[in-house]
């Protein structure tokens, strides 16, 4: 079991983080975009001067690639940083961990949007300069800080929110089967009980609470459902993938990358898609896949492949995904089971028909075709 050193969320707790760092080093280095330090750049300046702390800041370039990390990482020590800190979303994130780990500081992280369970955890994904997964990076410890603001979470466009749900969703469904498969976890060994707990904990809270929490943020507003949902996507879900394991989702999350037309999606769009696909293949039971479609659907997740930019007949396409989820090393093989890439193929495709069917019957929305932007990676 493990976990960062240090956890805070509430509103205003930017305004804290000054006091939060004096207790990690003398020289922070920040790591944010130029849009995100617009709207909490100011507070930051103002928390660090009351903790007569430096302020030093540099540029992230949008995808957390090998370049990049080695970028910051020439950064950090150029600076004599003890400590970086990432403030974004989960690419800021991972690529500050994957530097900081290189550089040989400690770091810390204020994410600004509730979209990943990347805040947490003692790993980076890596990313080509396309955006496409390269790898995964694991580190010998968590991040020492994090540190989550409600009220900058409930500032930001609620399309965050919603793909921190997909991703977190799938924490449960991908601790289970690892729990049932008795394989290790990204932690290193096999689930602990507590592991397990969070996530079915994640998952409990996330049904209870999405949908109202999402309906707030829309107003900018932080209610109680909000800060559930928040600790859910971000801190409960990032302790129970961690140490209660990764399965299948992710791992065709991985498979989705290797497709251009995806790359304009964020990171739990993709995984809610891999998360029906993991049901389709474990043979659950119609009724908990329809649930599953149904609530996705209205929380405003993927639960179609055309709205990830695929076509169920393409066959090619579906090929390229499945030959990536399935490579040695990845995720998927902590099923119970064996799976091959025809098994992928098949489920993607099953998919993605009985969710048109199961929105028609419920009277959702249909599915509509997604269309890829030019730039970057969601994540």
């Amino acid at each position: 079991m493990i976990s960062p050193g240090r956890y805070v969320q509430g509103k205003g707790a930017i305004h804290r983080v000054g006091e939060f760092l004096a207790q990690l080093g003398s020289s922070p280095l920040f790591v944010a975009d130029d849009l995100v330090w617009g709207f909490v750049g100011h507070d930051i300046e103002a928390s660090l001067r009351k903790a007569n702390l430096p302020l030093r800041r540099e540029t992230f370039n949008g995808i957390a690639s090998s370049r990049e990390v080695t970028r910051l990482v020439d950064v950090i020590q150029q600076v004599g940083a003890d400590v970086v800190v990432a403030v974004g979303g989960g690419s800021t994130i991972d690529a500050v961990k994957a530097a900081g780990f290189l550089a040989g500081t400690r770091w810390a992280n204020c994410p600004t949007v509730a979209s990943t369970d990347a805040p947490c955890s003692a790993l980076a994904v890596i990313y080509t300069d396309d955006g496409a997964f390269e790898e995964y990076r694991f580190f010998p410890r968590n991040p020492d800080l994090v540190l989550v603001d409600s009220q900058v979470v409930a500032n930001a466009p609620a399309s965050f929110l919603i793909a921190g749900v997909g991703d977190a969703l799938a924490t449960w469904l991908e601790a289970r089967a690892t729990a049932q498969s008795h394989a290790k976890t990204m932690a290193g060994g096999l689930p602990t009980l507590t592991g397990t707990a969070l996530a079915k904990l994640s998952w409990d809270i996330l049904w209870e609470n999405a949908l109202p929490a999402i309906d707030a943020v829309r107003d900018h507003q932080v209610t109680p459902a909000v800060e559930k949902l928040i600790e859910a996507n971000t801190l409960l879900s990032g302790l129970g993938f961690e140490s209660g394991g990764l399965a299948a989702a992710h791992a065709i999350h991985n498979g989705l990358t290797a497709v251009d037309a995806t790359h304009g999606l964020a990171h739990g769009q993709k995984v809610n898609i891999g998360s029906l696909a993991q049901l389709v293949l474990e043979g659950a039971p119609t009724s908990e896949i329809r649930d599953f479609i149904e609530f996705t659907t209205r929380v405003g997740l993927p639960t179609t492949l055309v709205e990830v930019g695929l076509d169920p007949d393409d066959t090619d396409s579906l090929r390229t995904v499945a030959d990536a989820s399935t490579v040695a090393g990845e995720t998927i093989h902590s099923m119970p089971f064996d799976v091959a890439a025809d098994d992928v193929v098949g489920a993607l495709a099953a998919l993605d028909r009985f969710a048109a069917r199961v929105r028609e019957d419920a009277k959702l929305p249909g599915p509509a075709p997604y269309q890829a932007p030019h730039h970057g990676a969601g994540r």
